[in-house]
């Protein structure tokens, strides 16, 4: 009879420590899904943010599409003017900036 409840016991006590890691992987695996929707949020914020940026890009090329004419007149007055070489760096960096802006434009 002892043995019998001994053997209830063991099984008892399996069956308790299989529950427990059971519970244990289920933590684990909520924790996993919660990062993972974590993640999805952030990709999903980090998308939208870009695609925002991307349609301003976009909408600053296509409602300016005189800006290389803008700063070629502007580029002229600086040169009759003499305006300090800082205006001129600036002047390179604009153009640097339409060409690339029209690149990825052009690359959409």
């Amino acid at each position: 009879m002892w043995a019998i409840i001994d053997q209830y016991k063991e099984k008892l006590n399996l069956a308790a420590s299989h529950e427990q890691r059971l519970e244990d992987e289920h933590a684990k695996v909520s924790v996993l899904q919660e990062e993972r929707e974590a993640r999805e949020s952030v990709i999903d914020s980090l998308h939208r943010e870009a695609m925002m940026w991307m349609d301003r890009l976009t909408f600053t090329l296509n409602g300016s599409q005189d800006l290389p004419r803008l700063l070629a007149k502007a580029k002229v007055m600086a040169n009759v003017y003499s305006a300090p070489e800082e205006v001129h760096g600036l002047f390179d960096y604009c153009q640097h900036m339409i060409e690339l802006m029209s690149h990825i434009i052009r690359n959409c």
